[in-house]
């Protein structure tokens, strides 16, 4: 959330703010709407006139056919259904499992400040049923293990704090977690403070493409994280200030663990690295290396992007073990700009020849698919 406001404000009156959070985060505002919606599916047809047979109408004001996401996706058995979601602030967990291929959901609005998916469960989080806490994993407010995803105009949040639970040590808290192959999501926000986006696959020997395009990312801690194959292409990351802690680092970026046989980890690419914290507070990236993979070998390539004065720039990676030193990893760097990406110290600032650069491509790590034609 913007440095203005004070951490223990939670992220849920903040969602619930609308479009004024939006103007506060720097997006563009979208256009004064009357406050009834006599058409609350915008051109996507309703349940009285459906724009395919497939199409399924989410809205929690009772004039779809579901009021809730997950009833949509429970009832969205098979492939190739498309959920029409009206604006709203919908407080689930979600659940979409690998045999619901080729599902899209849409912002009906086409804002994505008007549709948001929140809830506030961490890894130290108790289950209700007694049985343990819910993990990084069980933390997500919405999981996607099918192949073929897309999303557009949609926020995915999680508003837990710890400044509401002080004695919660587990503080991972995902809004998404993203597992299937050919996921795609195009003007979406992923809100959260620590392992907001949790770009992965189904299994370790598992390599799922992902495309992130004009999106916006926040958080603090690993804030996007996984070993999916992933690219970020025009999208906007901003890491959040911090109260709790009294000096740097308040966080890092970046966390992949891309498997040591997948040749293509994570691309950011023509995007931009904003913070609310003060200069130099935040780390571009630090590998992770999981238990359940300790082969992997991280790998991270930001090219053509801005990076703000949030950003370490002279030691901007770091390691997350010391058994694993990022300098053994596969992290570089090409044709960055801004106060964050300036090379003081070359040793801490890998860089891809003009050679290398022509296999870090979006072509290039997602193959035979390519989703920004879908756009």
């Amino acid at each position: 959330m913007p440095s203005h406001l004070p951490l223990s404000l939670s992220r849920r009156g903040f969602l619930l703010a609308g479009a004024g959070a939006g103007a506060a985060l720097g997006l563009t505002p979208a256009p004064a709407r009357a406050a009834a919606r006599p058409r609350p599916f915008g051109r996507y047809g309703s349940p009285a006139d459906r724009a395919t047979p497939a199409t399924l109408y989410v809205d929690r004001g009772g004039r779809g056919d579901f009021t809730t996401v997950q009833a949509a996706v429970t009832a969205a058995a098979g492939s190739g259904w498309t959920l029409v979601i009206a604006p709203g602030t919908y407080r689930e967990t979600v659940a979409v499992d690998a045999t619901r291929t080729g599902t899209t959901w849409i912002g009906a609005s086409q804002d994505p400040r008007d549709v948001v998916i929140v809830y506030d469960n961490a890894a130290g989080t108790p289950r209700p049923d007694g049985s343990g806490t819910y993990g990084t994993t069980g933390s997500a407010t919405t999981t996607v293990q099918a192949d073929g995803f897309t999303a557009r105009w949609i926020t995915f949040a999680n508003d837990w704090l710890r400044a509401d639970h002080p004695g919660v040590t587990g503080t991972q808290a995902v809004a998404i977690k993203v597992q299937g192959d050919r996921s795609a999501f195009h003007h979406c926000r992923f809100l959260g403070h620590q392992d907001t986006l949790y770009a992965d696959s189904r299994a370790l020997t598992a390599f799922a493409r992902q495309y992130y395009a004009h999106c916006y990312v926040e958080g603090d801690v690993d804030f996007v994280f996984g070993r999916a194959t992933a690219v970020y292409e025009n999208c906007h990351f901003r890491t959040l200030d911090r109260t709790d802690l009294a000096g740097a680092p308040y966080g890092f970026v970046f966390a992949p663990s891309t498997a040591a046989a997948n040749p293509c980890g994570y691309l950011v690419s023509r995007s931009r690295v904003g913070s609310a914290a003060p200069d130099a507070f935040y780390k571009l990236a630090r590998p992770w290396v999981p238990g359940s993979d300790p082969t992997a070998r991280p790998m991270l390539t930001v090219r053509d992007t801005h990076l703000g004065a949030g950003i370490d720039a002279v030691a901007p990676y770091t390691d997350m073990s010391a058994a694993y030193p990022w300098q053994d990893q596969r992290f570089a760097e090409y044709r960055d700009n801004g106060p964050g990406a300036e090379i003081t110290v070359p040793e801490n600032r890998p860089q891809l020849t003009h050679e290398e650069a022509r296999s870090a491509t979006r072509e290039v790590y997602l193959g035979d698919w390519a989703p920004w034609k879908e756009c």
